[in-house]
């Protein structure tokens, strides 16, 4: 691989976290339709889109440090604000998972490129 394929992109990482957010609303809205059984998938899915919406307002999408930097401060906090969920231990264990899946993405440089698939399978 060349240098050029490997550069990191800002626009397409804020391109990449605008349409998971989108995609997290979407899914929030499933899972509430369906009901109690779903209430997992909903945690989840606002976990989500709490995650992109915190990375897209930090303002540090330019810069690949300042971002993995930003990921591992968040990984840091004890806790994450938000209301409307059904379990905070859920939500905050998802929450993680997303911003560990991210900062794995974030070193690699790789994966923000598949818009269509949260996870490249």
């Amino acid at each position: 691989m060349n240098e050029a394929s490997t550069a990191w992109d800002p626009g397409l990482v804020q391109t990449w976290l605008e349409r998971r957010c989108a995609a997290a609303r979407l899914d929030q809205v499933a899972a509430d339709r369906r009901g109690y059984e779903a209430r997992s998938d909903y945690d989840d899915a606002a976990a989500e889109e709490w995650v992109c919406r915190a990375l897209l307002a930090s303002g540090r999408v330019d810069d690949r440090v300042a971002f993995a930097a930003h990921i591992k401060m968040l990984l840091g906090q004890d806790d994450f604000p938000i209301t409307g969920i059904y379990d905070d231990r859920r939500f905050e264990r998802s929450v993680r998972a997303h911003l560990r899946t991210i900062a794995k993405m974030t070193k690699a440089n790789d994966g923000f490129a598949n818009t269509l698939r949260y996870k490249a399978r």
